[in-house]
């Protein structure tokens, strides 16, 4: 009888549709120097497929998790994005529509921001092989500042967003591809500054809306004040004016590259986090009052079926906290952690955390599931 509830438990704890717990952290790419990972960024499609990517030097490595982020495949073959942006929230980004995994960076022959471009590859064999780049901006050079954002749409389109620089001032312009990255339609600014520039050297964000728009999320520059704008399009050709996040203004001569996140429930919900001086707040619903959720910086959301989830590290490096639900309470994840993300889907009752942490010489690259249902069991050692 023991037996038989033993492997009844196995079965309902291993089940694909239930994550009764966090797993261990796994380490996905370590190195030193240049060849140290850098800069995950993790993608949860509706089936609970996971797929994370880092960069290593000028390779871009995908990892996938059929089983809800327990363990990672590596795939067998990298992309090489020469001069590759990474650092600061820069990197590529990965998504994954019902044909294909698609990713992006931003690289060029010279690099270190005096040349530039998003290009895009995708792959219909889990990163088996990957395509040629495909470049997405339509100026040559114009993303040379190397901070962009990409996000996948319900109907299949991908989206991104990035710091455009043709004009000689940063702006922030879009483009979608309807055919998983192959062919890009033509570049539509989403804000210009009427200072002439947005923050210069924080990451814009982008997610899809229900049907065919998006909303992009970016940290303006207006009279001397750095603080989060939202715009958002119905149909990708025509954007809102921005509107400013927030009751407070931080006045500051500078860029703290921190650029914030957002994210939605696929329907009306709307959650957006972002630093504010050395303040992380959140936002949950258009035009909702702003609610401080600790001093601390480099904020990052997610939605699962339990709610928005941020997550957030005390300093530029410091103790990762994870909070599930704009009233729910945060938790430390890790002790040390830099430039974490998290993700998950509105179906999804668990999510995936990444993050760099360094030991010395070493930089790891690590990852944890983590349960977000209300009945989820307490932390496995």
């Amino acid at each position: 009888m023991l037996s038989r509830f033993l492997l009844v438990w196995a079965v309902v704890a291993l089940s694909p549709s239930v994550l009764l717990a966090d797993s261990a952290p796994q380490v996905l790419a370590e190195g030193q120097g240049q060849n140290g990972p850098k800069q995950p960024q993790a993608f949860v499609s509706s089936d609970g497929t996971v797929d994370v990517v880092v960069a290593v030097g000028e390779e871009i490595r995908l990892s996938t998790s059929r089983d809800r982020g327990l363990s990672f495949t590596r795939a067998s073959s990298a992309i090489h994005c020469p001069n590759m942006s990474a650092g600061m929230r820069r990197g590529p980004r990965v998504v994954r529509t019902k044909t294909a995994v698609v990713v992006t960076a931003i690289g060029g022959k010279q690099g270190k921001g005096r040349d530039g471009d998003l290009f895009a590859w995708h792959s219909t064999d889990n990163g088996e092989t990957w395509s040629e780049s495909v470049m997405v901006n339509d100026a040559p050079d114009a993303a040379r500042e190397g901070l962009h954002g990409m996000t996948a749409g319900a109907n299949g389109d991908v989206w991104c967003v990035w710091l455009d620089l043709r004009s000689g001032k940063s702006e922030v312009d879009t483009a979608v591809s309807s055919d998983d990255g192959q062919t890009w339609k033509g570049n539509v600014r989403a804000y210009r500054s009427p200072d002439g520039s947005v923050c210069e050297c924080c990451h814009p964000s982008i997610i899809s809306g229900p049907k065919s728009g998006v909303t992009v999320m970016f940290r303006n520059s207006l009279g001397g004040q750095r603080d989060m704008f939202l715009t958002s399009s119905d149909d990708g050709k025509k954007f809102a004016t921005g509107r400013k996040l927030g009751k407070g203004s931080w006045k500051l001569d500078a860029c703290p590259m921190d650029g914030g996140m957002l994210a939605s429930d696929g329907k009306d919900g709307l959650i957006t986090v972002w630093r504010r001086d050395n303040q992380v707040f959140a936002t949950l619903g258009n035009g909702a009052a702003e609610k401080l959720l600790g001093p601390d910086q480099q904020p990052w959301a997610a939605w699962s079926a339990a709610g928005p989830i941020m997550v957030w590290t005390g300093g530029r490096e410091g103790a990762l906290s994870m909070q599930v639900g704009l009233n729910g309470k945060a938790r430390q994840v890790a002790a040390t952690a830099r430039d974490p993300v998290v993700a998950s889907n509105p179906q999804s009752d668990f999510a995936v955390v990444c993050w760099e942490a360094k030991q010395g010489g070493n930089t790891t690259v690590m990852a944890q599931a983590v349960a977000t249902s209300a009945g989820a069991a307490k932390k496995t050692r």
